[in-house]
């Protein structure tokens, strides 16, 4: 699956304390989803954009995060975040910094 690169990994919402996730994959995907140890790595369904890309806006305190995107039912680290950490898998998720 190829994501193209158009989005910053995440930026504040509109609400206090609140994050938004963006993605916008190529290929035409037909399911993205969100999955992160702030939510036990349960997927949660992202919302289509008028853009054509995805976006999740979820409630963070501050602290670090693991994280990843699901599409199409494979996993892919967020192209725009350089921040990564070794997963007990041996591979590696996307680190957001939530300060």
């Amino acid at each position: 699956m190829l994501v193209q690169k158009e989005y910053q990994m995440f930026t504040k919402g509109r609400n206090k304390g609140t994050y938004k996730f963006t993605l916008n994959p190529c290929n035409g995907a037909q399911k993205v989803c969100l999955a992160g140890d702030f939510n036990n790595w349960e997927p949660v369904k992202m919302r289509k954009q008028k853009n054509g890309g995805y976006g999740l806006t979820i409630k963070l305190d501050p602290g670090d995060y693991q994280y990843k995107f699901q599409v199409d039912d494979e996993w892919l680290l967020d192209p725009e975040n350089q921040d990564n950490a070794l997963n007990p898998f041996g591979s590696l998720n996307s680190l957001a910094k939530v300060l």
